[in-house]
């Protein structure tokens, strides 16, 4: 990584925005990973009915945004995000680097573990993020997620990658003084939550997707001044400075419905609670702060074409957004939420009016619609994905109402891809009112470094 280059880059953008007042002094960004437009509209039915709204609804500015990336009609999660997060298109796969960036994917240690990292100096060059920028300005800064903490949204706040797989290099751009960090981030990202604990901790026969090179990430973070907490508990008695949580050893955090059925509650921070948790240490900088919060484990329900798990998902959100509208004061604080890419699920058929959103379509009177073959079907389906039939049969509301039902697809594939669809953005405080009309991900960055005056 160019560490000059972001230096630079850095100080070019904070001399050019000396001219701008800035609205807002601290910055919410909430990402719902996948939550395209016909996802918000099935959690809205499925939360509240056809007359309620969301609580990100009722934020008074809207917009569509385009989400295409630098080589592809349909995004995946890291350009996506890093447009985002630097106003840059990259190709996708590539996180906050230059467009020119190829993707490199990284190979297989002798673990079986993709840590071996194959960006090359060469290969494109970093571009300051908002986070960087922020930092750089003397605010705090801090990123929360459902799912590992080096995955491509949360990633695309604090890292600079040529391949978004590349999770164990990424996580080394989180340590300060340690080799790989990134320097722009000055002292560190202040929060830090999320999973994967893998990717910062050595390998061993009880850690078997650990890191190969026997670094231990969280006692370096430690050493740097950091709580590291993994429960619920531990995170809650945090009352100052900086913090690292990773609350699964492998993988993201459970689903929001598992994790309250399983009672893995206990022990798992909802996304509510990391919210409010991030807020209060970032609000004790009197300079303000920029916090990022991903509901990340939507976009994971909806490649499986499980919708009630990622209803669920949205739901929990959604909460996160309330959350935080209780506790910060709209006139100092700029809250965005958006998401950073469709998926190809549908709300389909006539339903009557107060039909549950994940049953059968029904008429008024209960009977279902039936189809061609005189099947009944599902109000939502998907346009691609792991359950295509040969042929249709019979099903019950008990069967499609199922936790683990995966709704149908018209096209069979291994995995439901991501939609190519403008998504919404809501936005409220200061700075918010040029959040209007229709515009690309990459102004999304600008509106919101305005904002911030940076």
């Amino acid at each position: 990584m160019n560490k000059h280059t972001i230096a630079a880059a850095l100080g070019l953008a904070l001399a050019s925005s000396t001219t701008l007042a800035a609205d807002a002094k601290n910055v919410i960004l909430f990402i719902g990973d996948g939550m395209g437009p016909t996802v918000l509209t099935a959690t809205r039915l499925y939360k509240v009915g056809e007359e309620g709204d969301l609580e990100m609804m009722k934020l008074p500015y809207a917009a569509r945004i385009k989400t295409f990336s630098h080589d592809a009609q349909t995004t995946d999660s890291a350009p996506s995000m890093a447009a985002y997060t630097t106003g840059v298109k990259m190709n996708n796969e590539v996180i906050g680097m230059s467009s020119d960036t190829v993707a490199v994917a990284p190979s297989k240690d002798a673990n079986g573990n993709k840590s071996i990292n194959h960006c090359a100096s060469d290969n494109g060059t970093p571009v300051p993020t908002l986070l960087e920028l922020a930092k750089a300005a003397g605010k705090s800064v801090g990123a929360v997620t459902t799912t590992e903490l080096t995955h491509a949204t949360p990633a695309a706040t604090y890292a600079h990658i040529c391949h978004r797989d590349a999770a164990y290099a990424i996580a080394e751009q989180a340590v300060p003084g340690g080799a790989g960090f990134n320097s722009a981030l000055k002292e560190g990202v202040d929060v830090l939550l999320g999973g994967g604990a893998n990717h910062w901790t050595p390998y061993s026969a009880d850690n078997p997707k650990g890191r190969a090179d026997g670094r231990d990430l969280t006692k370096e973070l430690q050493d740097q001044g950091y709580h590291y907490v993994t429960d619920k508990s531990a995170l809650a008695g945090v009352a100052s400075g900086r913090v690292l949580g990773l609350f699964s050893q492998t993988s993201h955090l459970d689903y929001d419905l598992d994790r309250q059925a399983e009672g893995a509650a206990a022990t798992q921070p909802s996304l509510s609670e990391m919210t409010a948790k991030a807020i209060d240490l970032l609000a004790a900088n009197d300079q303000g702060y920029f916090l990022m919060v991903e509901g990340g484990r939507i976009d994971h329900a909806l490649h499986g074409t499980n919708a009630k798990r990622a209803l669920a998902d949205a739901v929990a959100l959604d909460e996160a957004v309330k959350t935080a509208l209780d506790k910060v004061d709209l006139k100092e604080t700029l809250v965005v939420v958006t998401a950073d890419h469709d998926h190809t699920m549908t709300l389909n058929g006539y339903a009557a009016k107060g039909n549950k959103v994940l049953d059968l379509v029904k008429d008024k009177e209960g009977n279902p619609a039936l189809d061609a073959d005189g099947n009944p079907y599902t109000a939502l389906v998907f346009g691609n994905g792991p359950n295509r039939p040969d042929h249709r049969t019979a099903l019950t509301s008990e069967q499609v109402s199922a936790d683990d039902y995966q709704q149908e697809t018209g096209v069979e594939l291994s995995s439901e891809t991501h939609g190519g669809g403008d998504v919404m953005l809501f936005a409220d405080g200061p700075g918010s009112r040029a959040f209007k009309g229709t515009f690309d991900n990459t102004q999304v960055f600008g509106k919101i470094k305005a904002a911030l005056g940076l």
